[in-house]
């Protein structure tokens, strides 16, 4: 009897009872809650290590980010249904639980972001990897806005008017905007340039006059190696105002070159000519011939015009096979009796 009065008692508006029931809940829910979330991480582990889909890999961040005062607030949450709450603290702990749940939310959303970033990182890190501190960059950003959000979402759940702040914070970017704009355009630039690769690092790339290989792609500027060995520093908005030709893409070289013979060459040596050289071109390997013309009457030669393609765009091959065409041109020339033409001038003396 004395047991069954003592646990009728009552304590802060409920009995001794429902308290116990109360603690009983709470602690159940919360092994519960932590035995399912050991489970779901291990079991989804497997799942991501045996496959390449990315959701499980991204839900066991996520979990693995699902803190123990989350499990805690909740499990409290659950137990709080069972015992009786005056209004006034169930209004203070409504917004706790609200600011608990704000902030893992937060948390989740960062796990999300970092995931993501990860994983581009490391699909770039072998073919641009100058990209990763674009996107280092990038991802800060992300989970600065983010806790932004985060923060003004907690404000407004304690009752703080956010709409002046928010109102500040839009002149106050605008203000910083306008000041900073030149550093924010190369900086937009910057991840246009991540984002769709008009290049990359090692691609030979030519900007007006000016050429080399990309070096270095980073926030500000983009460095480029010249073929004569000094480095070129471009402001990134500058670059992508420019006319950009990017060697590195080419699939093949179309290779057009000339020569000329003289004025005495016979017409069935020209009509030989044509079929000469386009034996030797094709017959050339990695080379595929386009055509061949009797273009136009020089002024001290009859000219040709050779045009053909090279499968491979590598610069080198191409002066391989331009030089081993040149080479054979001249011997078979040689063979046919055909002489190169060179800048002549014929003078004409009348005795009257």
């Amino acid at each position: 009897m004395e047991l069954l009065g003592l646990m009728e008692k009552v304590y802060l508006g409920n009995t001794l009872q429902n308290w116990i029931i109360g603690v009983c809940v709470l602690v159940g829910v919360f092994c519960a809650l932590k035995i399912l979330q050991r489970i779901a991480i291990a079991r989804l582990s497997k799942l991501a290590a045996a496959t390449d889909n990315q959701i499980d890999d991204l839900l066991v961040s996520m979990l693995g980010q699902t803190k123990f005062l989350i499990l805690l607030v909740a499990s409290a949450y659950v137990a709080s249904q069972v015992i009786t709450i005056k209004p006034s603290v169930e209004a203070v702990w409504q917004k706790i639980v609200g600011l608990i749940v704000i902030i893992q939310f937060g948390l989740w959303a960062s796990a999300g972001v970092t995931f993501a970033l990860g994983r581009a990182i490391e699909k770039r890190m072998d073919r641009d990897a100058g990209s990763a501190t674009t996107l280092t960059l990038l991802g800060f950003v992300a989970r600065l806005i983010l806790w932004v959000i985060v923060l003004l979402l907690i404000l407004d759940n304690l009752g703080v008017n956010i709409t002046g702040l928010v109102a500040g914070l839009g002149i106050g970017g605008i203000a910083v905007a306008l000041a900073v704009q030149n550093i924010l355009g190369d900086l937009l630039a910057s991840l246009s340039i991540v984002l769709d690769k008009p290049f990359v690092i090692g691609d030979f790339i030519v900007v007006d006059s000016l050429s080399g290989t990309v070096e270095h792609i980073g926030l500000k500027t983009t460095r480029i190696r010249s073929l004569s060995g000094e480095q070129l520093v471009f402001a990134n908005n500058d670059l992508l105002k420019s006319r950009i030709r990017n060697y590195k893409r080419m699939q093949e070289r179309r290779i057009v070159f000339g020569f000329g013979v003289v004025y005495s060459t016979p017409l069935e040596k020209l009509t030989l000519i044509k079929k000469m050289v386009g034996d030797i071109v094709s017959g050339t390997e990695n080379a595929r011939l386009d055509r061949i013309h009797f273009k136009e009457y020089g002024s001290s030669s009859l000219n040709f015009e050779v045009v053909y393609f090279v499968a491979n765009p590598d610069f080198g091959l191409y002066m391989d096979i331009q030089e081993a065409i040149n080479l054979e041109i001249f011997r078979r020339f040689a063979e046919e009796g055909i002489e190169f033409a060179y800048p002549t001038q014929t003078i004409y003396v009348h005795h009257p």
